[in-house]
This record gives C-alpha cells, structure tokens and sequence, in this order.
C-alpha cells in the first residue's frame, strides 16, 4: 500500500452542496428557497417572530435570578490529580492553588479552586484549596493525605 492508494470509504465524505449555480445543478437560480415571500430574501431573521402577536417567550413570566457578584470556582476532581501526581506534574507532599495552575491541571483560579470527590486518590497528598466537598475531604484523609481549606473561603 502506497500513500496514494488511501483513499476514504464510498460514502464517509460528501460534495458540499452549491446552491445557485445554474439550471444544470438542481438548485440554481432561486437556490432552494421557492419564490417570494420574506424568507426567499436575504438577510431575513424570524425566529420567534409571531406575526405581531406578542411571542410567547414575552408572554410567560420571568423566573429566577442571576447572582451579581456569584462566585465562579476552577473544578478539581480527585481522579484527574492522582494521573498528575503520577504522571509526576504534580508533588503530592505540597498540593497548592498555584502549582495545580502550574502543572496544567486547572487553567486558572478564577475565584478559587473547589475540590471535588469524582475519581480515587491514592497518594498521601497534602493539599491547600480554597474549597473541598465533604467526600472528597473524607476520601483524601481515608488516602493518609490532608485537605487545608482557609476559613475566610467559606
């Protein structure tokens, strides 16, 4: 087998479908869009438009409330810091905010970095977080580890 004889399997790909060009192809001059009427225009955007008739996303009452000044944390699973620290990005004796930045594992802090319990560490590993769910605090204590978490966070 040579590199020229590779070739995608009859069907996998298929010719991009080229709408106004000619009598010939099936869909030229009015492109598919029938005769017209708005939507054979162009720059034409209708949705949820009601003919006038107030839309129904404007009939139903508003509900909920964003939280002006939430507070929005990076996420760490336990089983995606054990493959750090195996992988040896990560020191499992000194499990800091700024090394888990360092070592790829959360890209940045934002408010915080919340521990969570998905997954198994194994590693006696001392970690300092600004938040740790109650099973992933119990699960890193069951591993022979320590979970810090400063009080101002919570």
């Amino acid at each position: 087998m040579k590199l020229n004889d590779l070739r995608d399997k009859p069907g996998a790909t298929h010719k991009p479908k080229r709408v106004g060009r000619g009598p010939g192809s099936g869909i030229g001059k009015t492109g598919g869009r029938g005769i017209k009427g708005q939507k054979s225009r162009s720059g034409v955007a209708i949705n949820g438009y009601e003919g006038g008739q107030m839309p129904l996303y404007q009939r139903l009452p508003k509900r909920g409330f964003n939280k002006p000044n939430r507070k929005s944390f990076a996420v760490v699973n336990l089983g995606k810091l054990q493959a750090f620290i195996d992988a040896g990005k990560l020191d499992a004796a000194n499990v800091t905010e700024d090394a888990m930045v360092e070592s790829g594992l959360v890209r940045r802090k934002l408010d915080g970095i919340r521990l969570l319990g998905k997954g198994e560490l194994t590693a006696k590993a001392a970690i300092t977080c600004t938040g740790a769910s109650k099973g992933a605090v119990e699960a890193v204590e069951k591993a022979g580890g320590s979970v810090t978490v400063p009080q101002a966070a919570e």
